[in-house]
């Protein structure tokens, strides 16, 4: 019998989470031999969702509930519930979004290509549902511009994913505190499988990510992953210096010929791309400075308030 831990961070899901577990639940019961195990992780929840994520555990002893102690963000609930199943027993791991929107109807298929010798079986979007267009577009662009830069490939790739343990172990190897999960499991390798779904619409609720957020996981993303942009600052400083060569050149033989003109507005131009181009790299190399900053504090990815009690335990 493969022990399966299912892992869900949860964030503002009261109403939803009890059906997606139900659903999980019925999609596993085509798997044979195998038994899971829910780490359901609230992510700060400010609605119900840790009332909720008690009573499923109260009344299902294959439900574990994390509370974290203040909104963390996705990427440390999710570390939150592999670590979880790192101090387990369990062979794999399934990740999987709350809302349903990663369809439990491919887990049967996922275990069958674990089953088969694949350690890493992730969820590819093949169909991104009913999105904006400016976000769809913009999406597209930062997976295109990160996998140029890093050399992975992140087409359409999501955070539905099937790891075996072996991956999970190797996956907590990485002591980075700002995590992107997506970039570390492409970066750990492993043999691979690609199941392909479409996203399907959410039954409750919205979508708890801002633009802010988004961007911000953006940046993270592209400096965990590349050095690039500090290359590109190296790139940008070059171009500039064989722009301002010949225009030195041109400026000393129009002076020492007599036939200098004041350049206001050619010096008010240099001024404004010089001053802009060392603001950007400056931003640039800030973001890396910020990264290291973070890094060097050594604080946790997460805290823990609270856990459900074991079956059988007091509060």
């Amino acid at each position: 019998m493969a022990e399966l831990s299912v892992v869900i961070p949860v964030f503002n899901e009261a109403e939803q989470i009890g059906a997606t577990l139900s659903a999980v639940r019925e999609a596993l019961r085509a798997c044979d031999d195998v038994n899971a195990a829910f780490v359901l992780v609230d992510d700060g929840s400010s609605d119900r969702t840790w009332d909720a994520i008690s009573g499923l555990a109260a009344n299902a002893a294959d439900v574990r509930g994390i509370r974290l102690s203040r909104n963390f963000g996705k990427e440390a609930a999710l570390c939150a519930g592999l670590d979880a199943a790192r101090a387990s027993d369990a062979d794999a791991c399934l990740v999987m979004d709350a809302d349903l929107q990663h369809p439990p109807e491919c887990i049967p298929r996922m275990v069958a290509l674990w089953r088969e010798g694949c350690d890493v079986v992730e969820g590819v979007k093949a169909s991104r549902g009913r999105e904006r267009l400016l976000y769809r577009w913009l999406a597209r662009a930062f997976y295109g511009v990160i996998g140029r830069l890093s050399g992975f490939d992140f087409d359409d790739v999501s955070d539905y994913k099937l790891l075996d343990m072996k991956v999970v172990r190797a996956w907590g190897k990485m002591g980075e505190s700002r995590t992107f999960f997506r970039g570390m499991t492409a970066w750990l390798g492993y043999r691979r499988a690609a199941v392909p779904f479409d996203v399907a619409e959410r039954k409750t609720g919205r979508s708890g990510w801002s633009a802010f957020q988004l961007l911000r996981l953006a940046m993270d993303a592209i400096s965990s992953f590349t050095s690039a942009p500090l290359h590109f600052v190296t790139i940008l400083g070059l171009l500039l210096l064989a722009f301002a060569v010949p225009l030195g050149v041109q400026t000393l033989y129009n002076k020492l010929a007599g036939i200098a003109v004041d350049g206001f507005t050619t010096v008010i131009l240099l001024l404004l791309l010089i001053g802009s181009t060392v603001m950007i790299s400056l931003g640039i190399i800030g973001v890396y400075i910020a990264r290291i900053f973070d890094e060097v504090k050594h604080r946790p990815r997460y805290l823990v308030q609270e856990t459900t009690p074991a079956r059988g335990q007091g509060d």
